[in-house]
């Protein structure tokens, strides 16, 4: 598959460093040095450096992203540690874009970190995701996630999603303003879920619970699909909602298409 994101930066050449650190990256044929190459220039912004967020940073960073943006107006609370592994004990109180910021340094001093301590709303959206060649949204509530997509359909741009609530947990890939070799459009988020549910119909983390090993799964696999966007690898989960029931240890797989007159 040819990677859906041009950018003019692909040409960024490895340093000696960087080959040896990204070595394993490099030995695969669908990676390889212009895949790795491509992810040096790339520039991925990270709706929360929480639960979902928390593995995205750390996989990304390591992975070797150029440029990781986050935007997080929240501080680290002790409740927050059982599942947000970028942050630590001695973070509490601090910032989550501060210290998640100190370990994607320590990670990679390859990556630039753009930490937007700023809670994504209707007037700061396009110009935070419009500074970006994709966006990943590992928020909590459904009234940024479908700005998120909202926003990304208007300026373009491919959108990993992801959700978690208890035991299970849900992804998918959006760039529904690509068209599919028959020619129709790629389907928006609201194709797969048009309205978002009643307030109170779905209870938030800290009335649930959610366990903590969950949403470094799903996070993980929003790592991956960015991975394989940026660099071309595989085929992205556009068009398909990947759904893990922890307690049973199964995935399933769903397809989705364009609605014909989307709302």
């Amino acid at each position: 598959m040819t990677s859906p994101i041009a950018s003019a930066a692909d040409d960024r050449r490895l340093g000696s460093e960087e080959i040896e650190r990204y070595r394993r990256h490099l030995l695969l044929a669908e990676i390889g040095g212009a895949g790795q190459q491509r992810l040096k220039a790339a520039r991925v912004l990270v709706i929360g450096a929480g639960g979902l967020g928390a593995p995205v940073l750390l996989y990304l960073a390591a992975a070797g992203i150029g440029t990781l943006g986050v935007a997080d107006d929240d501080r680290v609370s002790l409740s927050n540690l059982q599942r947000q592994v970028i942050h630590a004990t001695p973070d509490l109180d601090r910032p989550k874009v501060e210290s998640a910021a100190e370990r994607v340094g320590a990670i990679n001093p390859h990556v630039a970190f753009i930490a937007h301590a700023e809670r994504l709303t209707a007037d700061n959206a396009e110009r935070l995701i419009g500074a970006y060649d994709l966006v990943i949204d590992g928020s909590d509530n459904f009234t940024t996630r479908y700005l998120v997509a909202d926003v990304a359909e208007r300026l373009e741009k491919p959108l990993v999603t992801g959700a978690v609530g208890r035991f299970d947990g849900s992804l998918t890939v959006l760039t529904p303003y690509a068209t599919a070799a028959d020619g129709t459009r790629m389907p928006r988020y609201r194709d797969l879920f048009p309205e978002p549910p009643p307030e109170g119909v779905v209870p938030a983390c800290a009335e649930a619970g959610v366990m903590g090993a969950l949403t470094g799964v799903i996070g993980t696999l929003q790592a991956m699909e960015a991975i394989k966007l940026l660099t071309g690898a595989g085929e992205p989960l556009i068009g398909r909602l990947l759904m893990y029931d922890g307690l049973a240890a199964r995935f399933e797989t769903i397809r989705y298409r364009r609605r014909r007159s989307a709302p």
